[in-house]
């Protein structure tokens, strides 16, 4: 597969930094998660095999979007995702979503009904249940741990870099080129890309006030450590049309689950075609 042009798109504040993967097929928009970046995707473009034109942004306040300013939140990155829309001429653009991502693109459906559609969430997007008083950063230490954690360190090098994710046993079990190109996005040269207040303003809004989520959800058995149990459970998901994904864990439904993400997105394209040509 080649590799994706990179592209920046006018946003509030700046350029929105996106990979674009080309192909024939429909434009979809997928988002990362809290403390991920666009290559996250990489091996979902690779399973779609040019059936779909995958773009995927680097989020405001992460990796090539590092340097755009707030105010963060879920508002701002969906204005941000149809910006990207603007960009490669879709009126009407289907949208997948990855943790983080899966309340941004529920939260792009709600704020722009007429330019977003269909929507797939995948282990996110449904609600934590997480009280709303609750300390941000308390809650993130519970919810992310290590991920949240890693933003306030220093590493001497890449490879300690990538040492400090290979102990996690959600990502050393799976280790691999793309795992690496993905991680070394982020990586400064000193620390993660990843802007703390970026990751705080989003979290606030996602946990607090997370938007309606009657999409489609693919979700993980196992967690952001390979733990059983992931971010969700059966009996949270009552009324939600949720497909569990085997043998995967929160990171790994983007890899190990690839082919189950590329299907529902070559899905999700079709329909968009269909909608298009009846309207």
């Amino acid at each position: 597969m080649r590799e994706p042009d990179e592209i920046d798109v006018p946003v509030a504040g700046g350029a929105l930094r996106v990979l674009s993967w080309p192909a024939d097929g429909p434009v979809v928009i997928a988002a990362h998660g809290i403390t991920a970046n666009a290559l996250s995707w990489a091996a979902v473009a690779r399973a779609l095999g040019g059936d779909v034109h995958l773009v995927a942004p680097d989020l405001r306040g992460r990796a090539g979007s590092a340097d755009l300013p707030g105010p963060y939140g879920m508002a701002a990155h969906a204005d941000d995702l149809i910006a990207v829309a603007d960009r490669f001429g879709v009126a009407r653009v289907p949208l997948a979503g990855h943790s983080m991502g899966g309340f941004v693109v529920a939260a792009t459906a709600a704020r722009h009904p007429d330019r977003a559609g269909p929507v797939l969430m995948i282990d996110g997007g449904v609600s934590l249940g997480v009280p709303a008083g609750v300390d941000v950063d308390v809650a993130l230490e519970a919810v992310i741990g290590p991920a949240m954690r890693r933003l306030s360190m220093t590493f001497p090098s890449e490879q300690a870099y990538l040492d400090y994710f290979r102990q996690n046993p959600a990502l050393g079990r799976y280790w691999g080129p793309e795992l690496e190109a993905y991680i070394l996005r982020d990586f400064t040269g000193s620390g993660s890309t990843c802007r703390i207040d970026a990751v705080r303003g989003d979290a606030a809004d996602m946990l607090r006030n997370p938007p309606p989520a009657g999409f489609p959800l693919l979700w993980a058995p196992r967690g952001l450590m390979d733990e059983e149990g992931g971010l969700y459970r059966a009996e949270q998901l009552t009324g939600v049309d949720a497909e569990l994904v085997p043998d995967v864990n929160h990171y790994t439904i983007l890899t190990a689950g690839a082919e189950r993400v590329a299907e529902r997105i070559r899905l999700m394209g079709k329909l968009a075609e269909e909608v298009g040509r009846d309207q």
